[in-house]
């Protein structure tokens, strides 16, 4: 078994609410009794391959890496908070208050968000 969550939850070794799944992302739901849930919608979109953040990315990561983004889009339209808005983020290192050393993508809303979320 991986040590990476988000790579337990991708080989399913881990459960998870999956709001998404292909050949190179997945995204899922953050359940509402989590503490770190940032906001009324919370989810990640991570790539199913193992890549620690975005500094690690290179060109052949791309593909994934839009990936995520239209993905996020998709799944926040789905969960309907499209018309008011969202925001993606992504955390890359300690300074930037990264925890899960596996590139994600957050994608927030269902409420207005402050400058900090």
């Amino acid at each position: 078994m991986s040590e990476c969550l988000f790579c337990q939850i991708v080989n399913g070794e881990v459960r998870a609410k999956l709001l998404y799944e292909d050949d190179l992302v997945v995204a899922f739901d953050i359940p509402k009794d989590q503490t770190w849930r940032q906001a009324p919608l919370h989810f990640p979109v991570v790539p199913k391959e193992h890549l620690p953040s975005a500094r690690e990315a290179d060109a052949r990561h791309e593909p994934a890496l839009g990936r995520m983004v239209t993905v996020a889009a998709r799944v926040a339209r789905q969960m309907g908070v499209e018309p008011t808005g969202y925001r993606l983020v992504s955390n890359t290192g300690d300074d930037a208050g990264q925890t899960v050393f596996h590139l994600h993508l957050h994608c927030l809303g269902g409420r207005k968000l402050g400058p900090e979320g």
